[in-house]
């Protein structure tokens, strides 16, 4: 089917941290901007809105997202929140999971088709490897969402091709552009939209010798996880002061 209107909701992920583009907003492009370029082939009426903005908990998505995409009158809505929380070192999943069914309640109150995705299980990093229970649980908690309210699950724990850190951007937290593209090929193929992307092909992964990897894991360290930690003991997040890429629907321009 083609769709018209198309709104995208979230966080870092939805935005496009991990695929620079100087020459859109915020700097982004991102797996959402893709498959809107690709929806906008099927329909001369098409229109685009991503509200999504980096470092929001799942309240905030609500907050500031939430009416203003129902206003828009979508037939299509992508959302992925909550992954902030899953990192924060305390969290009530069951409140949590209560929030956003009222929310994807109200957005399937519109009639739009939409996706809802699990959280990846990243267990097999070493610096992630605590949290895999508690992301499981949001995944089946995120699943009964999907069931109750007529969602489709983007199913992010099971696509195995993102253990490559290739497909990670240098934090290993956001995806990287070639992760980006892969994702937005996941999405129109399970919407069954025909599209231009070439599939992801990154070859064999070079061999790395244990000092290396050593010198890379202190790397990032250094360069993203101190920072990261630090911002959380001050209450910053990466995204004040910023604004959503696309805040109103509008034709595609890219």
């Amino acid at each position: 089917m083609a769709f018209e209107r198309y709104v995208a909701l979230g966080d870092s992920f939805t935005e496009g941290v991990g695929d620079p583009d100087p020459s859109r907003p915020n700097g982004l492009r991102g797996w959402a901007d893709l498959v809107a370029g690709e929806l906008a082939r099927h329909s001369e009426d098409f229109a685009y809105a991503n509200l999504a903005i980096r470092g929001r908990l799942l309240r905030p998505i609500i907050d500031e997202q939430l009416d203003a995409a129902v206003a828009m009158r979508p037939d299509l809505v992508t959302i992925y929140a909550g992954g902030n929380n899953l990192m924060r070192p305390k969290l009530d999943l069951d409140a949590l999971a209560a929030e956003y069914d009222e929310a994807i309640g109200k957005l399937a109150a519109t009639g739009a088709r939409i996706l809802m995705w699990t959280a990846y299980d990243g267990s097999w990093a070493p610096v992630f490897r605590a949290l895999r229970g508690r992301w499981a649980v949001y995944n089946e908690l995120v699943r009964e969402i999907a069931d109750r309210h007529g969602a489709t699950i983007v199913d992010f724990w099971r696509f195995d091709e993102y253990r490559d850190l290739r497909m990670w951007d240098f934090d290993r937290l956001h995806m990287s552009a070639a992760g980006h593209r892969n994702m937005a090929i996941r999405v129109l193929d399970l919407l069954g939209v025909e599209h231009t992307l070439e599939p992801v092909q990154l070859g064999e992964l070079p061999a790395k010798t244990r000092a290396e990897e050593r010198a890379e894991n202190l790397e990032w360290a250094r360069a993203f996880l101190i920072p990261w930690v630090g911002r959380r003991l001050r209450g910053v997040s990466s995204g004040d002061g910023v604004t959503p890429k696309y805040p109103e629907l509008a034709p595609v321009r890219f």
